[in-house]
């Protein structure tokens, strides 16, 4: 038996879990408008895009770091795993620590687990993975590579399946260039500051929305008051040299995924081994004037979801709902043939992904808690948000005053540049998602309270 193709033996694929943080599902060389593609160039991750199945329609379970990661790695929407925001206390760590972890899983099913790169969640790695490297959350993006070549070296001559998780810091450093680091102030690679003229222009949806809730603008005015998203006198010029910053960082990724291929290839584990492509969440790129994340625009939440597997898989796109956060571990679980945990909430799209099943559902939820913003006017809001995703609407809203939600036609306005929720024309299209809300916390036992249809809610 030739020593790498232990997919005969098994019948299971190696799986190399490859996650980006802070990439936008649009900040990929192959889904940037053809206007745009000039000024991102990826082809590695244009190769799992293209040559595998890319889900367009991909949201996180929440755009911020902890919540999203911890989301994925236990198949749990955040509101369960009790982490929130980016700083859990100990009962939420406890209460995540419950649920068993990809890494655990996959253990169990007789697989060789791994972890390399950042981390963050408040999993022990150690714990939940046979072998771990890299373990930071800035500045190793460098040392990636290198570990993981070597682990797949090591796996190559063995018949025991592996999964492993890459997972590169970059662009997150586009938090830091938003705040003045340039150069070698960079946590990772060096980036100066570009000439104008080598810059995208800005984003056809820079400016905010038209009708935009109350609070949206309240919370703008307070992420940008704050150290962390000081972009509120950012000139035009700013803003271009932001985009050109986080283009190039995900560059750096790029070149360092295209090392590992590589070395899949050389090795002779291309055919054997699934890859996944995700990110926890994406970047707003100036969308409606906010960077990073924590919003519910297509910018910070809808993210990569990709499945590279050259003979397994037939390439194409895919149009279905998914929720990379409760969907990840079903999927995977269902890719690799092994028993998933009881009672997750997202669904096994492997039949999606393997023979282009229908697999819609009605919609999917994410949500959201913004909590780093400084006070406005004497006031600090701190509200809770969910998004619900149908086949063509975004509907938003707030735990936070009556005028607090938000409707966009996602099919007419992909930007979300007009707020259809104060449109008596859409009064039908509001309740239905409305209902949503109440369906989907109701069945998972979801205890967001929005004011707008809080006595809805209460109803029966």
């Amino acid at each position: 038996m030739n020593e790498t193709n232990h997919s005969e033996a098994s019948k299971q694929p190696n799986i190399l879990l490859v996650i980006t943080d802070q990439q936008s599902a649009d900040a990929i060389g192959c889904q940037l408008d053809r206007s745009w593609s000039q000024y991102l160039n990826t082809p590695n991750m244009d190769r799992l895009c293209t040559e595998g199945v890319f889900f367009n329609n991909a949201y996180c379970a929440d755009p911020l770091c902890l919540p999203s990661r911890s989301s994925m790695l236990s198949g749990r929407y955040p509101h369960e795993t009790g982490v929130v925001d980016n700083s859990p206390d100990e009962t939420s760590c406890k209460r995540l620590r419950t649920f068993p972890s990809l890494g655990s899983v996959f253990r169990q099913a007789g697989y060789r687990t791994g972890y390399i790169g950042k981390f963050h969640t408040p999993y022990d790695p150690t714990e939940e993975f046979e072998f771990t490297a890299n373990i930071h959350n800035n500045g190793a993006d460098a040392q990636i590579p290198e570990s993981t070549v070597a682990f797949l070296e090591e796996q190559k001559n063995t018949e025991t399946p592996f999964f492993l998780v890459t997972s590169f810091v970059n662009p997150h450093n586009i938090c830091e260039w938003a705040r003045g680091d340039r150069g070698e102030d960079l946590p990772d690679d060096p980036i100066e500051n570009p000439a104008l003229e080598d810059c995208p222009p800005l984003r056809s949806n820079h400016l905010p929305a038209e009708n935009e809730p109350q609070i949206m603008t309240w919370l703008r005015r307070s992420y940008h008051a704050t150290k962390m998203t000081p972009v509120a006198d950012f000139s035009e010029a700013d803003w271009r040299q932001l985009q050109f910053g986080y283009y190039r960082m995900i560059e750096m990724v790029d070149r360092r995924l295209g090392e590992i291929m590589t070395s899949l290839r050389e090795n002779g584990q291309e055919d054997n081994t699934l890859v996944v492509f995700v990110s926890d969440h994406g970047d707003g790129q100036g969308a409606h004037k906010w960077n990073q994340k924590t919003v519910l625009y297509d910018e910070s939440c809808r993210v990569p979801f990709a499945f590279y597997w050259p003979g397994k898989i037939e390439p194409g796109s895919r149009d279905q709902l998914a929720q990379t956060g409760i969907d990840l571990m079903p999927t995977l679980c269902g890719l690799a043939g092994i028993d998933p945990p009881e009672r997750l909430p997202g669904n096994d799209l492997s039949g999606v992904i393997t023979r282009n099943e229908a697999g819609e559902r009605e919609y999917i939820v994410a949500g959201t808690h913004f909590i780093q913003g400084e006070p406005i006017d004497g006031v600090h809001h701190t509200p809770n948000g969910r998004m619900v995703r149908s086949r063509q609407y975004k509907y938003c809203v707030y735990d936070v005053g009556e005028d607090s939600e938000e409707l966009y036609d996602m099919l007419n306005d992909p930007g979300e540049m007009n707020n259809l929720a104060a449109n008596p024309d859409y009064r039908g299209i509001i309740q239905e998602h409305r209902e949503y809300i109440i369906e989907y916390c109701r069945a998972h036992q979801d205890e967001f309270s929005p004011v707008v249809i809080l006595s809805d809610l209460k109803t029966d």
